[in-house]
């Protein structure tokens, strides 16, 4: 499921980047080929503008000149001087080329009204359009020039081949075209790792799901079957025997209670439902509260108990008080149970400007340094062979979903000499 997709995503993503890249590749092309098409034409307008100025300052056409200034522009030039072709070597034109040098004429005449008949004797100014046109597959920019001259008028008919432009032009796209495509390479590239790493917590959250599931129904099992054994045995039991099944039956329910409560608190938290009434809170009064609550517990397995207050009074924290002291009670219980007896527990709370500073440490077996993180995972037990049937392997787990809602941290740490030091970090 997760591969398909990942190849759909990966599709996707590269898909909509490259079809934004193309639409502006195409723009900045279209943008650059216009510019290109405006300055190759206003290049042609200056160059027979100096045709023009030259023509009128001179009395005698310069073949010399003439020839410079085709080899200078690459022009193809037809002069006519009153109706008689100027024929000056390379200046002449093709045979095949003068009917295009008439159509050229003929659409300065039609549409821009540029004629010999539109000079007259006293004509002084000369008269010109410049204008694009294409013949067969060939375009060309294209010039008539009419130049009143020694009481005659030079009729000239330029043209300009617009190959080399369209040249240029195909190899730009030619180069867009190479760096999208490399670009779309690299985009698929990109993608194909993003969401590799997008999906990566898709996987995780699968996977923890599936053991929590198959955890969950293994935990709901064990009392799941010690009710049913108890309730077959009751049908054949002498009286004692009975009330002893009824016991086990409530116990293993009550167990059972727990556990969906837990369950229901995680579920709550992952869904951003677990309630929070946030107050002023003295976290001296309240740890205090919790040391009093636990120390019967603690006498009772023949574990010392200590708690360490700061001598200076403490400002409140704004905290739900209800759900820290849960994360008291989980954090003593789990030390209770897995301090030996005669091992001591001890309660402590720091101030600083900026935080409170809360810690359970005991002289316990410790937690290995490769498992201090996973302790707070689901049904998580660091001995593997602990049977304590009160833990569920949750609590550690909900300790820190309420940190985590209150914007605070929830770590452990080695207690000098041996075993654990859960910390609790508040601001």
């Amino acid at each position: 499921m997760f591969k398909k997709l990942h190849i759909r995503l990966t599709l996707l993503c590269t898909v909509v980047s490259s079809l934004i890249l193309i639409f502006m590749s195409f723009a900045c092309l279209s943008f650059q080929e216009a510019e290109s098409r405006e300055r190759y034409f206003s290049d042609f307008q200056v160059n027979v503008n100096m045709l023009i100025n030259y023509l009128e300052s001179q009395s005698v056409i310069s073949h010399a000149w003439l020839s410079q200034y085709h080899l200078d522009t690459h022009f193809e030039m037809d002069i006519l001087d009153n109706g008689s072709r100027l024929a000056f070597g390379s200046l002449k034109p093709l045979p095949s080329k003068e009917p295009l040098f008439e159509l050229v004429r003929e659409k300065a005449k039609d549409e821009y009204l540029i004629y010999e008949a539109s000079i007259t004797p006293q004509s002084i100014l000369s008269a010109h359009a410049e204008f694009e046109i294409t013949s067969g597959d060939t375009p060309y920019y294209a010039a008539v020039v009419m130049l009143p001259k020694n009481g005659g008028v030079l009729n000239i008919a330029i043209l300009h081949s617009l190959e080399e432009l369209q040249k240029t032009l195909y190899t730009q796209r030619l180069y867009f075209a190479a760096a999208d495509i490399a670009g779309i390479l690299l985009l698929a590239i990109f993608f194909w790792f993003f969401t590799w790493r997008m999906i990566l917590p898709l996987i995780e959250n699968r996977r923890k799901q599936t053991e929590f599931i198959a955890s969950a129904s293994h935990e709901l099992r064990s009392p799941l079957t010690v009710m049913l054994s108890a309730l077959s045995a009751m049908k054949d039991a002498a009286p004692p025997d009975a009330e002893r099944f009824a016991r086990t039956i409530a116990l293993e329910g009550k167990r059972m209670s727990r556990l969906i409560d837990d369950m229901l608190a995680l579920s709550n938290a992952d869904s951003s439902h677990l309630s929070m009434r946030k107050s002023d809170v003295e976290l001296d009064t309240l740890l205090l509260s919790a040391y009093e609550k636990f120390e019967p517990l603690a006498k009772d397995k023949n574990i010392s108990l200590d708690i360490d207050l700061p001598d200076t009074s403490i400002p409140p924290c704004r905290c739900d008080k209800g759900r820290i002291e849960q994360v008291l009670s989980i954090l003593l219980d789990n030390a209770l149970s897995y301090t030996p007896s005669g091992g001591s527990i001890r309660l402590s709370l720091q101030a600083s400007t900026d935080k409170f500073t809360l810690r359970v440490a005991d002289n316990g077996a410790g937690i290995p340094d490769t498992e201090k993180k996973a302790v707070f995972d689901r049904f998580y037990r660091c001995d593997k062979s602990h049977k304590d049937k009160e833990h569920f392997g949750l609590g550690l787990c909900i300790a820190w979903e309420i940190l985590q809602m209150h914007k605070g941290k929830l770590w452990v740490e080695d207690t000098p000499g041996g075993g654990a030091t859960f910390v609790m970090a508040l601001r």
